[in-house]
């Protein structure tokens, strides 16, 4: 199937019940830069084998057009670039989209450009479709030495960093804080990505620090230099004329477009169409579609050397700790109960940097003044007081709630 990665691939799955085609990840494209597209006459062949449902891709179910070829992104960018006779070329585009490298890489070729890449994702999807057998003819890649001495009309920077994300490599170079690369008024950035919504924010602010500099941005409102890598509305259609399931369940992407997608199924002809949520168990057949449970599930973080949920206890406390610091105190009674020693308050991330000592002394008068009014006897309570009042404090002084500990000791 036809996508912004090599080797993309739908699923044919035959059951007992009857055949399930799973689109993946998809587009039509009769010019895809890089892997082999399916054909029109694959699609009727899986369609004619009799398929009980088709689980499929609804990222663009909204656009009336079709997604287009990335020949035609090759084209605009040729035009773009070439019409930039002097200055640099910065290209940003999603770094797992190994066919919109071979693209930048042949432009870069034809335009008389020398290629620069920046960013470690895009260093690591370029090395991986190297040792994958891909990308074979992209040209050499500059250091940054070579890059900042190499006359500008002569260099396309390909980088990250089209989401706007702070840490990315465009984000850095845009404020000026990038250590190696630099732009200047003259320069051009071309993104050659969608923006995708929620990062508008973050996207303007990067593009509002090029233009203090003078450097002038292309989005795809101005030129042809991007397609998705998902099917329009139009290539819906297609597939599912193709095809011909008898169940539709839309798939990849927000809860609006896969309700517009089964609406589409519907008005096509599909007679049946169930629009899941995350974790939802549906049974296909016998009588189906039908809902039938719903699994939990969501995301897994690597932690050292631990995969833990990236919603359980452990990664909920680690962002409290992020977000609000934390703050322990010890308190050391004697054998008749009564406090020993002044306590001792020890803080992690808790945003009080000039008044330091005077924050801990507070804190420490707070968590004595707890103690002799609590009663040793039941720990539980005896040590919640103090966290209790201890935590109070540090409100008063920074607005957060830290994460809060009190060990009691006994002598």
């Amino acid at each position: 199937m036809a996508h912004s990665i090599p080797e993309g691939n739908g699923l044919v799955i035959d059951t007992p019940f009857g055949r399930i085609f799973h689109t993946g990840d998809w587009k039509l494209d009769d010019q895809p830069q890089m892997g082999t597209p399916s054909t029109p006459e694959q699609m009727q062949a899986i369609g004619d084998s009799g398929i009980l449902a088709m689980i499929g891709d609804s990222t663009n179910v909204f656009n009336a057009r079709a997604s287009g070829s990335e020949a035609g992104v090759r084209d605009g960018l040729l035009e773009v670039i070439r019409a930039r006779k002097t200055g640099r070329v910065l290209v940003t585009t999603f770094a797992s989209n190994a066919a919109r490298l071979h693209t930048l890489g042949q432009v870069a070729i034809e335009t008389g450009r020398q290629v620069c890449v920046v960013g470690r994702s895009m260093d690591r999807i370029l090395g991986v479709a190297r040792a994958t057998g891909y990308l074979k003819d992209f040209p050499p890649v500059l250091s940054f030495d070579a890059a900042a001495r190499l006359d500008p009309s002569k260099l396309m920077i390909i980088c990250t960093g089209a989401q706007g994300e702070p840490a990315a490599a465009l984000s850095r170079i845009a404020s000026g804080s990038h250590q190696h690369l630099k732009l200047d008024r003259g320069d051009c950035v071309i993104y050659s990505s969608k923006e995708i919504p929620g990062n508008e924010l973050s996207i303007g602010i990067v593009q509002n620090a090029l233009a203090t500099r003078g450097v002038e941005v292309i989005t795809e409102r101005q030129a042809h230099v991007h397609v998705s890598g998902h099917p329009g509305k139009p290539e819906l259609e297609a597939m599912y004329g193709w095809i011909r399931p008898e169940i539709a369940i839309p798939v990849h992407g927000e809860r609006r477009h896969m309700e517009a997608h089964a609406k589409l199924a519907l008005e096509i002809g599909v007679p049946r169409a169930m629009v899941p949520m995350n974790g939802t168990a549906i049974r296909l057949a016998p009588n189906g579609p039908k809902l039938i449970g719903h699994e939990k599930v969501g995301r897994l973080v690597l932690d050292g050397d631990v995969i833990l949920p990236a919603d359980g206890a452990t990664m909920v406390q680690r962002r409290r700790i992020m977000h609000n610091g934390y703050l322990s105190a010890t308190v050391v009674l004697n054998g008749s109960g009564k406090l020993a020693a002044r306590p001792s308050i020890v803080t992690q991330g808790v945003p009080v940097e000039e008044d330091h000592k005077e924050f801990l002394a507070e804190c420490a008068e707070a968590a004595e003044d707890a103690a002799r009014k609590g009663n040793p006897r039941d720990e539980a309570k005896f040590a919640e007081s103090i966290r209790v009042a201890i935590r109070r404090v540090a409100r008063d002084w920074t607005g957060k709630k830290p994460v809060t500990d009190v060990q009691v000791v006994r002598i």
